[in-house]
């Protein structure tokens, strides 16, 4: 593993660390918290500084330390966590967030001036002992032998540290320094007493890459043994032993001899001066948090590149196929009753399930992100909002996750710039000043719905009409109904904002909302009752690689159509269809009138059945309501792969993908919304064949 590869897991960590601090401060600011979730924040922000520093990244270890040094005030109760100190502390996560993906992207680094310097005056009352470093940095070979030359073995003072490590051979490798560690025990104002020199070969046989040195540093009485543990936490192999004098303590007679190329022993401890008493000694100090911590280790995670799993789930999608021609084969020559047969499709689906729950992700990673948009959008509007997450360990396939970002952005912002009102807006409507925003995912009938609600004023309705009619949405003398008012947010460049500002405006927030969640194969709702809020409904599917679908036929072509529109399927009575016009037809479902929707004259197909009484008529759901798909029969119904169409042909309007039947053909999979979508815009619109043959 080279130096960039070790970089990207650290990155990774800092990714995990800024979530469970998001996570901690959640837990601060609903009041729900106790010392070990300042702990958690500490640590975090530790962990961020000390890989900071190892790979060079200054700017993010300067602007750590200062956070650091906030925060141990705090979790050590020298300062208490008032609301402007939270609100300190909580703005530093954000710059420490940006400082991250600077350092990760090759960015320039945030300007933190004035981060920095509220950090330096809210900690600045406080009577904390200095942290600049009483051990100058150890740049040069003089610094080096100039404490080579110190005592042996300094006296420490009365409950002082003393802290002895010895680096592995190999600690140099991949971009280690143990000078650094020196450093970070220099800001817990530790000062370096000797050199250990007994590992340094002769000069021949000196190696550059080698670790042959090791140090004794004493620590203050007032450092904690968790901060001196944790400055060790991203070495490797290494002999650490930390005592303090005159403290009563179990005493453990284990060390660690760590020789080139030997495997770490076990042997009696050196007995330490008078005085000191042996606290603990780690090895090696990898196993450090495991052997002070009673909860039990974490699951085992293995890190596999994305590109490999991709790789495992398109394989099982062509087992999936050839599973289906081979149940095919069979059931032509009458063998498809057979119990191998049976237990190959049970297996074959347990597989994919499995396969598909490995690129499963929870919603947590992209609600983590909310929250610091509610803290800009506070500033930014002067709102007071309160966000309720509910169902953040709900898991959706990873490509959902990723795509599914920039529409709950908008929404987020919607709710807060246009739904919530001011303070004193809501004051004077009877209602608190703090408006409040749910998020929540949960699973419903194959599919993920992630809803967005808020307390706020709800759609205007009257006000909605009135700018489609000005910007030329619609006619002035329309007849639309409550549902067809609302949906009108959605047109492209609609917007009811007065101005144009940095969160809403320019018409085009909503419009983008729908169309990213129509190419994730869901749909959109709303409901809103003015002056109470309004939600909206993102219906998804879990994953985007398989479907469960109802296989038809529509003239000479086979086509898919996803069960999670389906409501019905049924075969008409002449009573049962109403005629409109040459074309037009409307179907009475149990006394509704819902529109029918030739699938033959959308896609330009010759030779489909044209009598509606005659074909078989899907009911289906789609984002702008019910509608009816006339096709000629209904084959079968199963699990299909999906295969792009814009990555092996070309997008083709009305057109979700593609999938490979048990017989080797071809059948395009429809896509409902977008078939319902163009009929209504115009319903005479006829697409030019699709010309693909059977």
């Amino acid at each position: 593993m080279n130096l960039d590869e070790i970089q990207q897991i650290f990155f990774q960590e800092c990714d995990e660390g800024l979530a469970m601090m998001e996570a901690s401060f959640a837990l601060v600011r609903q009041g729900d918290y106790d010392h070990e979730t300042i702990n958690t924040i500490f640590r975090a922000v530790h962990s961020i500084k000390g890989g900071a520093g190892a790979f060079g990244h200054e700017r993010l270890q300067a602007f750590t330390h200062e956070y650091e040094t906030l925060l141990d005030l705090v979790r050590n109760a020298t300062l208490s966590l008032t609301p402007d100190l939270l609100g300190t502390i909580v703005s530093a996560f954000d710059m420490l967030a940006d400082h991250v993906a600077a350092a990760r992207d090759g960015g320039d680094a945030p300007v933190d001036t004035a981060m920095l310097a509220r950090l330096v005056a809210a900690a600045t009352p406080t009577t904390v002992v200095d942290v600049v470093p009483s051990t100058p940095p150890l740049d040069d070979f003089d610094d080096l032998f100039a404490l080579c030359e110190a005592p042996a073995a300094t006296p420490a003072g009365v409950g002082e540290w003393r802290v002895t490590f010895v680096p592995g051979i190999d600690a140099l490798e991949n971009g280690g320094d143990p000078l650094l560690l020196l450093r970070e025990l220099g800001m817990l104002d530790g000062e370096t007493v000797s050199v250990d020199v007994s590992r340094l070969p002769l000069l021949d046989d000196l190696r550059p890459d080698r670790s042959y040195l090791g140090w004794t540093v004493i620590v203050p009485a007032e450092a904690a043994e968790d901060d001196i543990r944790a400055i060790f936490e991203f070495m490797g192999a290494c002999e650490l032993t930390l005592t303090r004098a005159d403290v009563a303590a179990p005493v453990e007679d284990t060390a660690t001899d760590l020789d080139d190329g030997d495997e770490p022993t076990v042997e009696p401890a050196i007995a330490p001066p008078a005085g000191i008493t042996p606290v603990a000694t780690i090895v090696p100090i990898a196993d450090a948090a495991a052997s002070r911590s009673a909860v039990p280790p974490p699951a085992q995670t293995i890190r596999v590149d994305l590109d490999k799993l991709d790789r495992l789930v398109n394989l099982v999608g062509e087992l999936v196929i050839t599973q289906a021609m081979l149940a095919q084969r069979l059931s032509e020559h009458a063998m498809g009753g057979i119990s191998e047969l049976t237990d190959l499709d049970h297996l074959t689906r347990e597989l994919q399930e499995s396969t598909m729950a490995i690129r499963a992700q929870p919603m947590k990673t992209v609600f983590s992100r909310v929250p610091r948009i509610i803290r800009e959008l506070e500033l930014e509007t002067g709102k007071r909002v309160r966000l309720d997450i509910v169902g953040e360990m709900t898991e959706v396939d990873k490509t959902v996750v990723e795509r599914i970002g920039e529409p709950l952005t908008h929404l987020i912002r919607n709710a807060v710039d246009h739904g919530l009102e001011t303070p004193a807006d809501r004051l004077a409507a009877g209602k608190s000043e703090e408006g409040v925003v749910t998020l929540s995912a949960a699973h419903h009938s194959g599919r993920i719905v992630i809803t967005v609600a808020d307390d706020g004023r709800g759609i205007d309705r009257t006000r909605v009409r009135g700018k489609a009619v000005e910007r030329g949405i619609i006619a002035a003398d329309a007849v639309l109904s409550d549902e067809d008012i609302d949906n009108l947010i959605f047109a492209p460049g609609f917007s009811t904002a007065a101005t144009v500002s940095n969160i809403s405006g320019r018409g085009v927030g909503m419009d983008v909302v729908r169309k990213n969640v129509q190419a994730l194969g869901g749909r959109i709702g709303i409901n809103s009752s003015f002056g109470s809020g309004s939600s909206f409904a993102l219906s998804l599917p879990l994953t985007l690689a398989v479907l469960d679908g109802m296989i038809v036929t529509v003239g000479d072509q086979t086509f898919v159509i996803p069960l999670s529109h389906i409501v019905e399927s049924l075969r008409p009575t002449d009573a049962g269809v109403k005629v409109l016009g040459p074309t037009a037809s409307l179907l009475d479902v149990r006394g509704s009138y819902v529109p029918v929707h030739r699938v033959a004259e959308q896609l330009g197909i010759h030779g489909a059945q044209s009598d509606p009484s005659q074909a078989v008529l899907i009911v289906v759901e789609s984002d702008t309501g019910q509608a009816v798909l006339m096709v000629d029969s209904i084959q079968d119904q199963r699990q299909v792969v999906v295969k792009s169409l814009e990555a092996n042909y070309e997008a083709i309007p009305g057109l979700a993908g593609a999938t490979i039947l048990g017989d080797g053909r071809v059948a395009l999979i429809l896509d409902v919304d977008a078939l319902i979508s163009r009929w209504r815009r115009d319903p005479r619109l006829v697409a030019a064949p699709i010309g693909l043959a059977a």
